[in-house]
């Protein structure tokens, strides 16, 4: 039973973008650690493509059954000569612990593969994000060893693990 969607932002997502950008908790493990205005993500939402490959990234609105926003998922530092890109997702706290980010995922890696054509994801994930761990190794990821203190949070440094998964070949026979 299919319970989410990968669409498009709107911008109607303008609250759930400032949310989450703005949620202290989440900025250890992304790359930011400064709140957004809603000036600015209003901007963002205005200006961005929408196209992978002018982007370099594609951010999707995660919706759930009920046609709520519950989350992103993003493909960020788009490599299109490796046919690569750094998966990234978030579900809403409110909504975690209910599969969601599961299901989310696993879209991801359909859109990837079948649609952009992309040969790989990974992920960096700090190695005391056990939810992120368990969710990456039940969809069949790879993880490196650890990078000793790659992360930090504006107060100390953590290890992470690179995440890698294959989705498959795109070379033509």
């Amino acid at each position: 039973m299919k319970r989410i969607v990968l669409r498009a932002m709107e911008p109607e997502d303008l609250e759930l973008l400032y949310v989450i950008e703005n949620d202290p908790e989440l900025w250890e493990v992304g790359s930011t650690t400064v709140p957004y205005s809603r000036y600015v993500l209003h901007d963002y939402l205005a200006h961005a493509s929408g196209d992978i490959y002018t982007d370099r990234q594609v951010r999707l609105v995660i919706e759930n059954e009920a046609h709520e926003a519950i989350g992103l998922a993003d493909l960020l530092n788009f490599d299109p000569k490796h046919c690569r890109a750094e998966v990234g997702i978030v579900i809403v706290a409110a909504h975690r612990g209910q599969g969601y980010a599961t299901e989310a995922l696993s879209a991801l890696h359909d859109y990837a593969r079948l649609t952009l054509h992309l040969h790989q994801l990974y992920a960096f994930v700090s190695t005391a994000n056990q939810p992120s761990i368990a969710l990456f190794e039940k969809l069949g990821y790879r993880f490196s060893q650890p990078l000793t203190d790659w992360l930090f949070d504006g107060h100390a440094y953590s290890d992470a693990l690179i995440a890698q998964k294959i989705l498959g070949s795109n070379t033509a026979v």
